[in-house]
């Protein structure tokens, strides 16, 4: 868990300063979106062949090569001065780290027992979390205040922290996944994306970062447009908030099950998405932050829980490539849509825009109603 919380802390630090900085050096709104959107599809291209070798191969290794990548790619950013070339390192950014958050959350799940699946995936996701929050805080300080060369010398600090940290880690394989030959196994890109048994949080997961994307892209430029001075405290708010209520909602799900807690979350994430279209001052900004903090970070954990909880075992690997894959395709479509659009409407309108998807979201989850109750298989013995 701490280890994936550098990886987080590492990569998340530069997400909301790679759009001014490239914007500094010429791109148009097409091209700040495309930062997003070739991440992402760099991301969704690379998780079916990492879930495809998580049914067969140690995690150690995994790990441990994904940290690496992500570390070196981190170190190439300050070569380029030209968009097309900062592009191509988003794209292999992209590919990096689709290997990385696929192969530590598979690891984690692993040693997780299935009865506190929801609640171990609660504390495990409190990395993933404060690493998405404080560290653009970080991020964004360290962007004002020095050169971006200095910010990415920082966060491949970070990135050798948590490769040291990962190196220590005593990894556990399921059986299952021990006996597998991979002669045995036939390569599918498509079975290897999807996970059927978990499409439908995945498909939610999907939506709400269809949403959610529009933040993660503008939102420092939204800041500038609108005065404010300390956008740090949308994510400082969202980090604490998130921390108190990640647990009990770990809980919730491990007690009542998934539909009334996703049902909630996701109505408050989308008051946060309004709240913040109208803000004009640092409270704004902070109320924004906190109904983000109790929705969204309580949302993402949610909908990877239900995604694992439906999935056997030896699938596991599949269904979380499959589920950050729906975070990174909903948010790289998002900053390329929106993107495009970001030219002719104001930023505040565009969040209001993009809460759509998130209603919808909200609608298919009433509509489906309670699920017929998901089988936990039974913990495989692992090595």
């Amino acid at each position: 868990m701490v280890g994936n919380l550098f990886v987080f802390m590492s990569f998340q630090m530069l997400i909301p300063t790679l759009p001014p900085y490239i914007k500094s050096i010429g791109a148009n709104g097409t091209e700040i979106g495309l930062v997003t959107a070739l991440f992402s599809i760099g991301a969704v291209l690379s998780r079916p062949f990492i879930g495809f070798m998580l049914e067969y191969k140690h995690r150690r290794p995994l790990v441990l090569i994904g940290a690496v990548m992500l570390l070196l790619i981190t170190f190439l950013y300050p070569l380029s001065q030209v968009v097309i070339i900062f592009l191509a390192f988003r794209l292999l950014h992209g590919l990096a780290w689709g290997w990385s958050t696929t192969v530590n959350g598979t690891a984690a799940v692993d040693v997780i027992p299935n009865s506190r699946l929801g609640e171990g995936m609660g504390y495990y996701g409190l990395s993933i979390t404060i690493g998405m929050i404080i560290a653009p805080s970080l991020g964004i300080f360290l962007f004002q205040v020095t050169s971006f060369e200095n910010l990415v010398y920082v966060s491949g600090a970070l990135g050798v922290i948590a490769l040291v940290l990962l190196g220590t880690v005593h990894y556990q394989t399921p059986e299952l996944v021990m006996k597998t030959n991979k002669e045995d196994l036939k390569f599918s890109y498509l079975g290897s994306l999807i996970e059927k048994s978990g499409w439908f949080p995945a498909m939610l997961t999907l939506l709400i970062n269809l949403g959610y994307g529009t933040i993660v892209t503008f939102i420092v430029i939204f800041g500038e447009e609108r005065g404010i001075d300390q956008i740090f405290l949308f994510y400082l708010c969202n980090a604490i908030l998130a921390s108190l209520s990640r647990p009990v909602a770990g809980k919730w799900f491990d007690q009542k099950g998934p539909v009334g807690l996703v049902i909630l979350t996701i109505s408050i994430t989308f008051a946060g998405m309004w709240v913040l279209s109208f803000a004009h001052s640092n409270m704004m900004i902070a109320i924004a932050g906190v109904l983000f903090g109790i929705g969204f970070g309580s949302l993402i954990p949610t909908l990877q829980s239900w995604t694992l909880s439906m999935t056997p075992p030896n699938r596991r690997g599949v269904a979380n490539g499959m589920f950050f894959s729906s975070i990174d395709l909903g948010i790289g479509l998002s900053g390329l849509f929106f993107g495009v659009l970001a030219q002719y409407v104001d930023l505040g309108t565009l969040f209001q825009i993009s809460s759509s998807f998130i209603v919808f979201a909200l609608i298919l989850t009433i509509v489906k109603g309670k699920p017929k109750k998901e089988v936990c298989l039974p913990k495989e013995a692992v090595s």
